[in-house]
Formats: structure tokens, sequence, C-alpha cells
């Protein structure tokens, strides 16, 4: 989104013409609201300051006349003006104060999609990369309060700059010499600001893997993953003083930071400081000599006190954005993030049913973080109403080969078809939707039962029967119906009226929304690892049932489970080294027999 943006004449990207874009699309009418408030506001203290003076000439008039009941005739109106002027001012700093909060909790809500949306659609990759999630961090971090507040900078300059042309006008009627004092004033002012923006830019993007250290810290002391094993090995301390270090290592960095950058401004300020007299003096002399009236004299010192604060308010908006705009970059960072899994043109249909089935053709593949290969030149063959196993090791390739399947990854070298075609000549959306997976890391959700397995097929109405059908083919129906609310029952204990599972039973939830899916391939990656015996042989008892038609890889370490497969793929180092069926294996005297054996002994 930022490519190709103007360059600052500094080497910088500007980011705010898609910034304030995103501003703009996420609440025209408050936008609008915003904006017109900032013109009036900058223009009311010039009608302020001017209604004061006429008051106090008019004062000096009949002072003068020595006749108050007609001066109060002529001052009645002007103090009616300024009365109607202070309404005013009160009521648009209220009305700000509503379109401020209003459009600021629109822009972070409009900012927190665009993130969730970018991370749903980043390639599964850049999560196994410690860089993107210091880069998510950083966007998370930037997007809620930057782009509003980089609203509020145009705003405050807008308006800052309207209210300093009134003042600078006024003054330049007086000499021309004041505004040339009180911009030279300004000048360390702006290069102080411009440089510690630079400074608090670089440092946090230094402490990005501090700062996401101490949360992990503080995850780990608070989430109910880790209570248990924290309590029974006394972690807590220990993690809560690491914790403690991490963050005052943080805390020491940001104030001394922060001290440097007081003190400098305690400089330019005194400097400042030192000219408004210089001028303050010149006014009182020009009063003193007769050139200047008393209301004039009061005018020009609002005026001079106003232009300072307006520009004191410019420069700070200025040097606001420049730091807004390094941040910025900390969130296009993120949203500019490439996918390299590059969707088809003109995507090919996916074959139902499947005529040849799927092969994998001499695949190799190695993750980017990694220099080993998870997988090497591996050929797989999986023909329509097949049942296919891979067995092997931990860390032997089964799981990355479901991934490729998916498409979450492609390969680095061969490829894989469907029906013969290339899987990259499929719409991966339509691809995966013709593929239940359920992978041994399973996700959780604190939802009803019923929405837990409606996850399986979002698309599809919440069909009761359906739903059911599939919990009673995982064996999760029993388990349901022991809950109190049955199917509306919440899971987990993360909200109210919750009930935990073991983590059989959450497999068997799991399980149900694989099996709700109505896919020509179905993937058990560990389906059953936390199920006890028993409750494993009922759900494959019903296996060959529910799949009918559909072609189907199991990858369990349970080899009772896999004898019944079709054919046996044996896994190691990232190859193939054994492949047949159960009983040519065991006759082969192999890799698999012998862990066949092993476990055969543990049930005699």
């Amino acid at each position: 989104m930022a490519t190709g943006l103007f360059k600052a004449r500094l080497g910088v990207p500007l980011y705010f013409i898609p910034a304030l874009r995103l501003v703009w699309q996420s609440s025209p009418y408050w936008t609008l609201a915003r904006l017109g408030l900032v013109l009036i506001q900058g223009i009311l203290p010039l009608f302020t300051i001017y209604m004061t003076k006429l008051i106090v000439d008019q004062v000096t008039v009949s002072l003068a006349l020595l006749d108050p009941t007609a001066a109060m005739q002529d001052i009645v109106p002007l103090l009616i003006g300024a009365a109607g002027l202070v309404v005013g001012t009160t009521l648009c700093a209220s009305l700000m104060e509503l379109v401020t909060v209003a459009h600021a909790q629109r822009v972070t809500d409009y900012m927190q999609s665009i993130i969730h949306a970018k991370s749903i659609s980043a390639d599964l990759e850049h999560y196994e990369n410690a860089q993107y999630y210091d880069a998510l961090q950083r966007a998370q971090q930037e997007a809620p309060y930057r782009p509003p507040r980089l609203l509020d900078r145009f705003a405050q300059a807008g308006q800052s700059s309207i209210s300093l042309i009134a003042m600078v006008g006024l003054l330049l009627a007086l000499h021309w010499g004041i505004v040339g004092f009180l911009l030279v004033a300004a000048i360390p002012t702006i290069l102080v600001r411009l440089k510690f923006a630079g400074v608090m830019y670089h440092w946090k993007r230094r402490r990005t893997q501090l700062e996401r250290q101490a949360m992990y810290l503080g995850w780990l002391q608070t989430s109910d993953l880790f209570a248990k094993e924290i309590r029974l090995f006394n972690l807590g301390e220990h993690f809560k003083h690491r914790y403690a270090q991490l963050r005052e290592q943080i805390y020491q960095e940001k104030v001394g930071i922060i001290s440097k950058r007081s003190f400098a401004f305690f400089g330019t300020q005194t400097i400042v400081g030192v000219f408004i007299f210089a001028i303050f003096v010149y006014l009182v002399q020009q009063a003193l000599v007769g050139t200047l009236k008393l209301g004039d004299l009061v005018l020009y010192y609002q005026a001079l006190q106003k232009g300072q604060n307006s520009l004191r308010g410019l420069l700070s908006s200025l040097s606001g954005l420049y730091e807004d705009n390094l941040f910025l970059a900390n969130l296009y960072e993120f949203l500019d993030l490439k996918s390299n899994l590059k969707e088809p043109d003109l995507p090919t249909a996916f074959p139902i049913p499947l005529a040849t089935g799927i092969t994998f053709n001499k695949v190799s593949f190695q993750y980017a973080t990694t220099q080993r290969k998870a997988i090497q030149n591996v050929s797989i063959k999986l023909q329509p109403g097949q049942v296919i196993a891979l067995v092997g090791e931990n860390g032997s390739g089964k799981t990355t080969l479901i991934k490729l399947l998916c498409r979450l990854y492609d390969p680095t070298a061969g490829n894989i078809t469907i029906d013969g075609i290339d899987l990259r000549h499929f719409s991966t959306h339509e691809l995966r939707s013709h593929i239940s997976v359920i992978f041994q890391d399973y996700a959780k959700y604190h939802f009803s039962a019923r929405n837990n397995i409606r996850l399986g097929h979002i698309e599809s109405p919440a069909d009761q029967l359906r739903i059911q059908s599939a919990a009673q083919l995982s064996g999760a129906d029993r388990v349901i119906q022991s809950l109190p609310q049955g199917y509306d029952t919440i899971l987990g204990k993360m909200f109210d009226q919750g009930e935990e599972l073991s983590i059989g039973q959450w497999q068997k939830i799991a399980l149900a929304r694989a099996f709700l899916r109505e896919s020509q391939v179905i993937v058990l990656d560990e389906p059953t690892s936390a199920m006890d015996p028993r409750a494993e042989y009922e759900v494959f008892q019903q296996f060959r049932e529910l799949i009918q038609d559909q072609s189907a890889i199991l990858i369990s370490h349970r080899l009772s489970t896999v004898k019944m497969a079709d054919y046996i793929y044996v896994m190691s180092g990232g190859r193939i080294i054994e492949e047949g069926s159960h009983a040519a294996l065991m006759a082969l005297n192999g890799s698999y027999a012998s862990m066949f054996e092993t476990q055969a002994q543990n049930y005699r």
C-alpha cells in the first residue's frame, strides 16, 4: 500500500496520504465535522481579542468623558458580543470533544480490522519468523492511534496556522521585526523536536524484541496453559523476576531519552522566553511614549501571546507529524508484507469428483528459516476412495506434506497435482474447501459446542442434524449430551458458565469439525492421539463408513490404526524409506515391521 509513495527530501517515505485516506475511509462524516470545527476554532480567537480591544478602547473613552451611563449604553452591545463569543467557543470545544472521541473510536476499530485482515491473509511462513512478530507488534502498537493522531496533528496545524496568520497580520502592522523575532526563536525548538523524534523511533525499533520477551513472560504468568506447571515447578517468582528485569531495562533507557529531551526543551524554551520578554518591553515602551493606546497595548500583547502559542502549536504539530510519519512506517512495513503464494489469474475449476487422484511428484521443501530440507524428493500417490497412511518419527516431514497439499506453502522442487493439474492452478480458497484437515495441534475455540463443530464448514447453514451427525461419528455427541446445556454449552473456562473438557474430549470436538465438511479429501494428523484405545477403536470402526468415496490420509504413531490403510508410506529424515500395504511391509521386515513389533509388545 505504501509502495511508490512520495519521498521527502530527507529520504523518508511520506505515509500521510495513505494514512489520511484510511482515516477518511473509516468515517467520512466525522472527519468532515472535525475539520469544520477546526476551522471555526482557528478563527474565533481573532474575533475574541478584537472584541477585547474594542471594549478596552470604549472604557478608556468613557473614563475620559466621565459619563458612566452613556458609556454603558455603548459598551453593553460589545459585552453581549463578547459573551456570545465565549458561548460559541465553549460550544465548539464541547462539540470537538464529542467528535474527537467518536471519530477516534471509528478510526481505531477500522485500523484493527485492517490489521486482522492482513494477519489472516499472511502466508503461514510468516508465523514461523521472529521478524514477522516484530513487525506485527509494531503495527499493533501504532495502528490504533497513529492515524487518528495524524489527523489531530493536521487539525492542530491548521487551527494554529489560521490563528498565527491572523496574529502575524496584527503584529506586522506594529513592526515587522516582531514577527522575525518570533520565527528565529522557534528554530531551536523545532530542531530539538525533530532530533528526538528520530531518536525515540530508532530506540523503539531496536527494543521490539525486548518488549515482546517481556510480553511473553507476562503471558506465561497469566495464561491457564502454564498455570499447572508454574505451580508444580515453582516458576512464578523466576518468571516474575525476569519480567521485572526486562521492564526495568526498558524503563531506564526510555527515561534516559526523555530526560535528555526535557533538558533540551528547557534550554530552547528559555531562549523563546527571552525573545518574548524583549518584545513585551518594546510594547510597553511604545505605550509609554504614546505611540500605542491602552487598547492597542492589550490587543498587541494578546496577539503576541496567542501568536506565540499558535507558533508553538504549529511547530509542535509539524514535528509531531514528522514523528508520526516515522512510526507509520511500522504500520506499513506490516501492511506491505507480500505473499509468496500467488493466486492464478484464471483459476482452474476443481475436479468433482476426482478422477485419478492426488500425486506428489518428487517434491522437496525447505523452510525459509532453516538450512535443513524438511522434505526431499518425495513421491506419493492417493487414488480416489483410497486410504493411505504416513508413519515415521516426529520431524520426519509427515505434517509438512499436508501443509504442502493444502497449499499453505509451495514446494521448493517438484510439484503436487490433482487429476494431473498443478495445485497452483486452483484458487487456494476452492482447493482448501475440498480438503478436510484436523492437525495434531488443533484449535480449542471457547464457543458453544455447536459453533465449535460448525466452524468446520462455516459457509453452510447451522444445520443441527448435520452437526450432531458429525459429532456422533467422532464420538463427541456423548460428551456434549452430558454437558449442562448440551450443544449450547460454552466450552472452556474463558467465559461464564463454560465447561472444560479433557484433551481427548477436545480432540473429539475437533474431529467432528473435519467430519462435518463435505470434502473429497480428508486428512487426519494424529486424530486420536489423546483418546483411549477403546474410543480410538470406535472412531475407526466408523471411519470407512464415514469416508465412503472420499480419499483419506492418516498420520499416526499408533500402527494398530495404520493397519486399516490401503497403502502405507514410511518416512525418515524427510524421505520415503518404505512403502506398501501392512502385510507387504511386515513381510519386508524393515523399519515399519520393527516399529509395529515394538508397539505390539506393549499390549501382550
